[in-house]
């Protein structure tokens, strides 16, 4: 398992609290064969007992290998200045044939692979030089994962947060780390009925159509399917989640499987009625697990709105100006850089549309569409002054829209 381009190659763990990383970490150095590992593992309480466990029974040799504890932190953000430095360090020994890295489980992948992919400017340290990312995995505890994806609570309700600014739910942690992996690691399926499991896997296809899925048992995973795979591509990582494949497709054909499961894209050339459409997503359905796209507000018409829904998390928010809403000429060179937005405009509302995905089990789609279909503008609306449509969702300021639009002028 050698590296012809002899940079060393780096496995990340990632993965919710207690869904196994560790144990599959330990299964893992114990069946090897003869790579030199070095071990990175990241926890955020100050005594790190993962490392302890590593350390009892991950058969680490104490000549040739090495553990390094990073502890009271998230390698992902407090912690990611003492991460680079680090590898960096392990990778000058020339000692190691492979890097393996367990991520904090609150810590999110994106963060981590970038600190492989990039050149950090700050620091001055490169680590393509020394290193290539080879794998990104998640792994999943299939017996608490719906359990903790319907909680609708916060790290800090379950005081896992990194710091005082980390207001994130856990099902939004869940979704990250799903939706940017190279190979999905379904653990303790022994707890889970078959009908439950094959339920789930779908789901997690779904959601990250491209990742490798594996089911495990107390983590006894295979070294090989984590190993020196070569899978990971940051640009295919980044743009391999379920939804984004599907409003990519030109034309989506929706397809409801064995167990329920379907998606369908929504797409639609009127705004919604504000106030009519923030009722709607008061009563989200239940049906949908995961929702993502663009939004085109009546009472906010310069400005695009992201909708991002995963189970009872949903989160709302200016997305940046439609092209339509810039000054003429810079609208005129987006339109150079971008011909197929051609193809879209709309002689009178230019790109203004909304567009988003909806994945979900037992869907009923008509009923959705139907629901969504009230909130638009009706034809007489269409033709009266928008700015009288009620707006109770948190406010953008003229000044703001303002500032976009100044920069985007410059």
């Amino acid at each position: 398992m050698a590296n012809a381009d002899s940079k060393i190659p780096v496995t990340v763990l990632s993965g919710y609290l207690g869904t196994g990383k560790t144990t599959i970490l330990n299964h893992v150095l114990n069946n090897r064969e003869d790579i030199r590992a070095a071990v990175i593992v990241n926890d955020l309480s100050e005594l790190n007992i993962d490392a302890d466990l590593i350390k009892n029974g991950g058969g680490l040799s104490r000549t040739e290998e090495k553990l390094v504890e990073m502890s009271n932190g998230c390698i992902c953000c407090t912690l990611r200045e003492d991460l680079l430095r680090e590898v960096e360090r392990l990778a000058q020994e020339g000692r190691f044939d492979y890097i393996l890295i367990e991520s904090t489980g609150v810590g999110e992948p994106v963060p981590v692979a970038q600190t492989f992919s990039y050149i950090d400017e700050e620091q001055g340290i490169d680590l393509t030089r020394y290193c290539r990312l080879d794998t990104m995995v998640t792994v999943v505890d299939a017996y608490r994962f719906w359990h903790d994806f319907s909680s609708g609570e916060t790290l800090v309700e379950r005081q896992q947060s990194v710091g005082e600014d980390d207001t994130r739910d856990v099902v939004d942690l869940l979704i990250s780390q799903i939706e940017f992996c190279d190979v999905l690691v379904l653990n303790k399926c022994d707890l889970v009925d078959e009908n439950s499991l094959s339920q789930l896997e779908q789901i997690l296809r779904k959601l990250q159509p491209r990742a490798a899925l594996i089911r495990t048992t107390n983590g006894r995973v295979d070294p090989r399917a984590i190993l020196n795979t070569g899978l990971f591509n940051f640009e295919e990582a980044s743009t391999s989640a379920g939804w984004m494949q599907e409003l990519e497709q030109e034309h989506h054909t929706p397809e409801t499987d064995e167990y329920g499961i379907s998606s369908f894209v929504y797409e639609r050339r009127k705004p919604f009625h504000t106030e009519r459409f923030t009722e709607w997503m008061a009563e989200w359905p239940e049906q949908v697990v995961r929702a993502k796209g663009i939004v085109w507000l009546a009472t906010r018409n310069e400005l695009a709105q992201s909708l991002s829904q995963a189970g009872p998390s949903i989160q709302f928010g200016p997305a940046g100006l439609w092209v339509a809403a810039l000054p003429a000429a810079d609208r005129q060179a987006a339109l150079r850089e971008e011909p197929e937005l051609q193809e879209l405009w709309d002689e009178t509302y230019g790109d203004r549309m909304t567009r988003f995905v909806l994945i979900g089990l037992d869907l009923d789609k008509e009923s959705i569409i139907a629901q969504l279909d009230q909130c638009l503008l009706t034809d007489e609306e269409m033709s009266s002054d928008w700015s009288a449509i009620p707006d109770e969702l948190p406010n953008v300021s003229p000044e703001q829209i303002e500032l976009l639009l100044s920069g985007a002028a410059e």
